[in-house]
């Protein structure tokens, strides 16, 4: 692109403007229909220039992953669909040959099906596991952001078309727009130490990532063990407040986003109903549910 073109573009804001993904953790439920409109889309269609048709088993190019987090009985089950992230700086492009794959100036990244073939090296390549080999074709292959799709006039992909709980919100927009938001609504991206530049973003991916301490608070109210609700729980380690809570009607509470091996807090708990109470606690690599605890007198 020239320079005279390049300044036109940016004036007009079109060519600037790129796709970008967001999905939210906390509303997915594992549906799959993202995954199945993809299948839908892609087994037994070719689109030329964009992918050649998905094999019926062993690909998941949108893939449902899950993560149980808690010990009885505060359990929960969190889903995280992965798929390509369409990356800035794409580990597989640098070891793809003769031109296999582009970068397309709306940020999308397109694998070519017939440039690609024989380079097992572009699965291999991908940190995120989001590149399938096509054993029959001899050709590696993802999720293409359905660009066919949107090249044709579609306003957003299937993945988001077809998610009944609107876990997926896509937007075409400057990169600028896009950080804004990225730090308004604390989004993050997957494996950020690889430093890939990826065009997915993660609302509430500490339901995958990070762990939580839950618990159930009761006290002696009239010489009869209840639960305690309202009461304040704060988490505090090496001094710093890590998280608060309040109780809920059965005296449960849980103070999340806590560092996997983290080492030691110190919880306190406070009410007015009953006492309080002062405990440490330990995050290795799971979620605790610390019991049922009673209060002492006030």
């Amino acid at each position: 692109m020239d320079g005279r073109r390049y300044l036109a573009t940016r004036a007009g804001g079109v060519m600037s403007e790129k796709w970008n993904l967001i999905v939210d953790v906390a509303r997915c439920d594992n549906c799959r229909n993202c995954f199945l409109a993809t299948k839908d889309e892609h087994i037994g269609n070719d689109f030329p220039g964009y992918a050649a048709s998905q094999p019926e088993k062993e690909h998941s190019w949108v893939d449902i992953r899950h993560k149980e987090r808690g010990q009885y009985p505060i359990v929960e089950a969190n889903f995280m669909p992965v798929m390509c992230n369409h990356c800035d700086d794409a580990p597989c492009m640098k070891v793809a040959k003769d031109g296999a794959i582009t970068k397309r100036e709306d940020g999308i990244v397109i694998i070519d099906p017939e440039k690609s073939k024989g380079q097992q090296a572009i699965v291999d390549a991908c940190p995120y596991g989001a590149v399938y080999w096509n054993e029959e074709k001899q050709i590696p292959q993802a999720w293409i952001f359905d660009a066919h799709l949107l090249d044709n006039g579609w306003t957003k992909p299937r993945v988001q078309q077809s998610c009944p709980t609107d876990a997926f919100r896509s937007l075409k927009i400057e990169d600028a727009a896009m950080q804004k938001i990225k730090e308004q609504e604390d989004l993050e991206v997957l494996l950020p130490e690889r430093a890939t530049k990826p065009r997915v973003y993660y609302k509430n991916l500490h339901l995958m990532t990070k762990c939580f301490v839950s618990g159930s608070v009761v006290a002696d109210i009239d010489g009869i063990e209840e639960c305690v609700d309202g009461a304040t729980v704060q988490v505090r380690k090496d001094g710093n407040d890590m998280g608060q809570a309040t109780t809920d009607v059965f005296g449960e509470f849980k103070i999340d986003k806590l560092e996997p091996q983290s080492g030691s807090y110190e919880l306190q708990v406070r009410s007015s109903a009953g006492g309080d109470l002062s405990m440490q606690f330990t995050i290795d690599d799971e979620s605790l549910y610390l019991g049922v605890m009673k209060l002492s007198a006030g």
